[in-house]
């Protein structure tokens, strides 16, 4: 029973931090009907931006999170969004899928080629230090990382839902043309939603480097993961990506210690099946019409 609970806390801090990517997902959809497949690519690279502020420029390591975060949401907000997503947008969605596709597989390679190939050891937030809880042995690190990632979720449903830009973010994302109407600068606020997502994926990056090491093939399985974990979850509820993200967490985890660990994505994958036959639209979602 002790290794059960600790292998579910385990999970749920695995998973809280596949959530933040998943919520991106789900935000980029409902402000702009885009699908990011570069998503966890994105979370791939701020790690290496904050590498290069501690090793190349010398910043302590607090200062290059910083500067990892505000590099992260120009290059992968601001940019992203002007020079990639924006001028495809008139065009249909499969342009932006194959162009975020191929942003993927040019960022991994940049990072291969210009930082290095080798896995970077990446330094923890939290001590790895363990206490024991009913006999389950659970790190300082889990229980971090599943607190920030649950505040850094807080903050943001707090800003959706109590802030003025917040609530015109929300209005873009559900009638873009009556937001307009009612004076919603309606690409500032499909901007900020990049932004945030950016800052989303900063903060994945993080959390999950010091587990996974920074190297540039992370952004692959961690996407795949964020995707499903926000399919499961719901494609259109920002809810619906934390339940799935820790949902498939704590599946990934249970799989790996009870089946093999070669087959850990195995329990995602039938739980993604099971999903898509049951209730397509995921666990919180919502059936959305469109005209065709």
């Amino acid at each position: 029973m002790s290794d059960f609970l600790q292998l579910i806390i385990s999970g749920l801090s695995t998973g809280s931090i596949y959530a933040l990517a998943a919520i991106g997902f789900t935000l980029l959809w409902q402000a702009s009907q885009t699908i990011n497949f570069a998503q966890g690519e994105f979370v791939m690279v701020p790690a290496f931006f904050i590498l290069v502020g501690t090793q190349v420029l010398g910043l302590p390591f607090p200062v290059a999170i910083g500067f990892g975060l505000a590099v992260a949401v120009f290059i992968l907000g601001f940019v992203f969004k002007r020079l990639v997503i924006q001028p495809m947008l008139p065009h249909g969605h499969l342009p932006i899928v194959m162009a975020t596709i191929a942003l993927a597989i040019l960022m991994r390679e940049l990072v291969k080629e210009f930082y290095s190939a080798e896995a970077q050891t990446f330094p923890a937030l939290f001590s790895e230090e363990t206490f024991t809880v009913f006999g389950a042995v659970i790190s300082h690190q889990d229980i971090g990382n599943l607190t920030v990632s649950a505040a850094a979720i807080i903050a943001l449903q707090l800003f959706m839902g109590r802030t003025r830009t917040g609530r015109s973010m929300q209005a873009t994302a559900q009638n873009p043309g009556v937001a307009e109407i009612l004076g919603v600068n309606v690409q500032r606020m499909v901007l900020y939603t990049f932004m945030i997502n950016a800052a989303l994926a900063t903060l994945a990056s993080v959390l999950i480097s010091p587990i996974y090491l920074a190297k540039f093939s992370n952004g692959e399985p961690i996407g795949l993961v964020a995707f499903l974990a926000a399919i499961v979850g719901g494609f259109n509820q920002v809810r619906g990506a934390l339940v799935g993200g820790l949902l498939i967490g704590v599946i990934d985890n249970l799989s790996a210690a009870y089946l093999s660990s070669e087959y850990r994505i195995a329990g995602p994958m039938i739980l993604l099946i099971v999903i898509i036959l049951l209730r397509p639209q995921g666990l919180l979602g919502t059936s959305e019409g469109r005209t065709v």
